[in-house]
Order: structure tokens, then C-alpha cells, then sequence
């Protein structure tokens, strides 16, 4: 599985695709320029189970740290993660 990130001015998203389908997606929006907040993650139906959701916040957590950058969950799925796991908390 592969985690795309399509990043625009205001808004981007993570894209997770496994052999050509669309797997899930989690967008964000830029609270300024040293911030980005996950608003809505979702995982199509026939991947669920999968950690899709998961590895598009982990991928959200590195692009975060390569670019010194914060993160604000918004969505009940990121915050729940960031709630979950330590280790990732340091983007907070």
C-alpha cells in the first residue's frame, strides 16, 4: 500500500492506494504555516480492518517531523490514534 500526498495552499490530503484503488483518504487543512489540522479521515468499505487509517496518520506524523511542522486533530479518528499512541505525540 502506498500513502500519496497531494499538499495545495489551504488544504491537502493523504491518499492510501493498494494495486490502483483508492483505499482511503484523510484531508487536512493549514492553520498558518507551521500548522495543519486532520478534519476528516475515511477508509473505503473494502479495506477496512486494514490499518489504512492508520498509516495515513503515521504518514501525516513524518511529513509533520521532516518539516517541522504541528498537527491539530480535528477528526475523531486522528484524535483517537493521537490518544492511543505515544509516540506520535510530539507533532502535537
Amino acid at each position: 500500500m502506498e500513502i500519496q500526498q497531494i499538499n495545495r495552499e489551504n488544504k491537502g490530503l493523504f491518499k492510501a492506494v493498494s494495486d490502483g484503488s483508492e483505499a482511503g483518504r484523510m484531508t487536512y487543512s493549514w492553520a498558518g504555516k507551521e500548522k495543519f489540522i486532520i478534519d476528516h479521515t475515511e477508509v473505503n468499505d473494502a479495506f477496512n480492518g486494514q490499518g489504512v487509517g492508520k498509516k495515513m496518520v503515521l504518514a501525516a506524523v513524518d511529513y509533520a517531523r521532516e518539516n517541522n511542522l504541528k498537527i491539530i486533530p480535528l477528526c475523531p479518528f486522528a484524535k483517537a490514534m493521537f490518544d492511543k499512541v505515544k509516540e506520535i505525540r510530539d507533532v502535537l
